[in-house]
């Protein structure tokens, strides 16, 4: 790999509690990246560039950093909860003012912790801003939506959604600016408060966007804290004192959060889960669309996404010529650096290589082949992508979610077969379908909208356009995200009801502007 100058070593040693950015002097973690350090590669021992530090938190910190939420939401009296939308909103696009400047700081940094290259940092950051401000918009129009009185049945009703307590947010690392904040950012704006703990990898990269925080939100509103997920999180939701659990990661990590809290029941929750995406190719497929979606799909990022490719169905009719082509254009892809703009990039997972060549080595003890010439190579942190074929359904790969770049591919004939996997699969979050014929994509339609939430026609899986719902079935979420089902998914719909003959105590209480909630102010 080509050598690049590491940004400046940064040991980050403040957190975010109550408004203060507090410094901490206590046990700290380092941060390697996963490209590694030139010297220790000439010695093989696989040890990435050290970029810095962060404070290794402690139980404490936790709870007095839950304390602060908890005091400035004062069960929902608190100045942020009861606060006008304007009051909001300039606070919001106070925080992406303060935002932008730190573009260049925060993609240097995604690039050298998790090994996104440039353009798809870019691009994370600069959706992310969109994203933040679609959202404001959008809270605009929910606001607008209840700045009239409903009048049913005699009852006279303002419906509103309000703020439904103290968040706690786990982001995940392969997205660990945009993911984490697309659920950070609209919980905030719908009135709640929040800790956040930032994913283990790629964590410097929240750090230049701490004074934004502290002087775009009153004080207790955001706390951010570092530290282990264990250390961290489970003491906070043992307290009971947690209303809404925001996590992207695995079903694993949720669950045994949510069965930390006294009462599991009282506990919201918007959870974006992992996934096994499969592609389904049939016969009559335009096989050169398909071999660049499937790509696309399943490398993309070194297949680190939940809306990655996992499991390639091909009709035995093609299976051949599909795979040929698969190979070639895998074969084809580059590995390197980030830096280099490669298609392949180090793992920042620590084990990551060697998880991936277990579930090949899995596979292949069960009759699988590598079908594509440099699939399993390995060059420090990198795994070069590796195609199987036959899939033993029995293998690991077929039913967990690698979230890495090794896809298992499977023959098909009869379409039952594939539907019988797909309905058995814990998994349900997206398909791709790749048909020219009109009757097979209608029939896949109907099938598959009752067991994943989002079927692509001759396309691969995909969170975006922003607009639109992003959800799961079964293990692959809980709640929906998108720019409108957000400001949703951290609310609740409450309202102030009364009889007609009431209507002139209504009146003056809208008229003298006596009620923040009760008010038919517009905005624009």
């Amino acid at each position: 790999m080509t050598a690049h100058t590491p940004p400046p070593f940064k040991e980050h040693q403040s957190y975010l509690l109550d408004g203060k950015l507090l410094p901490w002097s206590g046990s700290i973690a380092k941060v390697y990246s996963p490209i590694l350090d030139a010297d220790a590669e000439k010695n093989t021992k696989n040890v990435g560039v050290l970029l810095g530090s962060t404070p290794d938190m402690d139980e404490a910190s936790a709870i007095a950093a839950l304390d602060a939420a908890r005091s400035a939401y004062d069960f929902g009296r608190g100045d942020w909860p009861t606060a006008d939308a304007h009051v909001r909103i300039r606070a919001m696009e106070k925080f992406i003012d303060k935002m932008m400047p730190k573009r260049e700081e925060v993609v240097n940094l995604l690039m050298w912790e998790i090994c996104k290259k440039r353009g798809d940092a870019e691009k994370e950051f600069d959706r992310t801003v969109i994203y933040l401000k679609e959202t404001v918009a959008e809270y605009k129009n929910l606001h607008r939506e209840g700045s009239h009185i409903t009048s049913a049945s005699g009852t006279l009703a303002q419906i509103r959604r309000g703020p439904i307590g103290v968040v706690l947010c786990l982001g995940p690392f392969n997205y660990p600016l945009n993911e984490t904040f697309c659920v950070l950012l609209p919980a905030l704006l719908m009135g709640n408060t929040c800790v956040f703990k930032p994913a283990k990898y790629g964590v410097l990269l929240i750090t230049p966007l701490l004074d934004a925080f502290a002087e775009s939100f009153p004080a207790g509103v955001v706390n951010i804290i570092f530290g282990r997920g264990r250390t961290l999180a489970t003491p906070i939701m043992k307290t009971g004192k947690i209303d809404v659990l925001a996590l992207i990661g695995n079903s694993k990590s949720s669950n045994a959060l949510i069965s930390q809290h006294p009462k599991p029941n009282r506990v919201r929750q918007v959870l974006g889960l992992e996934a096994k995406n499969p592609a389904i190719i049939f016969d009559d497929a335009d096989l050169d669309l398909a071999v660049k979606e499937c790509v696309k799909g399943a490398w993309s990022f070194n297949g680190q996404r939940c809306t990655a490719l996992k499991v390639l169905y091909v009709h035995k009719n093609i299976r051949k010529v599909f795979l040929e082509k698969f190979a070639e254009a895998t074969d084809a892809l580059s590995w390197g650096t980030p830096f280099e703009d490669a298609d392949i990039t180090p793992l920042p997972e620590q084990g990551k290589v060697q998880y991936m060549e277990s579930y090949v080595e899995d596979a292949v003890s069960m009759g699988a082949e590598i079908i594509n010439e440099r699939g399993g190579d390995v060059e420090g942190n990198m795994f070069f992508p590796a195609i199987l074929f036959p899939t033993n359904r029995e293998a690991a790969i077929f039913h967990e979610e690698q979230f890495g770049p090794v896809c298992p591919v499977l023959e098909f004939e009869d379409f039952e077969e594939v539907l019988t996997d797909i309905a058995e699969s814990p998994y349900g979050q997206q398909v791709s379908v790749f048909t020219q014929n009109a009757s097979t994509a209608g029939r896949c339609i109907d099938h598959m909208v009752n067991q994943v939430c989002r079927v692509n026609i001759n396309a691969s899986c995909q969170r975006g356009p922003d607009a639109l719902p992003f959800t799961g079935r079964k293990d692959s979420a809980v709640s929906t995200l998108s720019v409108k089902a957000a400001l949703r998914s951290f609310s609740i719909r409450t309202l102030v009801a009364c009889s007609e003959d009431q209507q002139g105590l209504m009146e003056e209480v809208i008229a003298g502007g006596h009620s923040s909630f009760s008010s038919m102010n517009y905005l624009l």
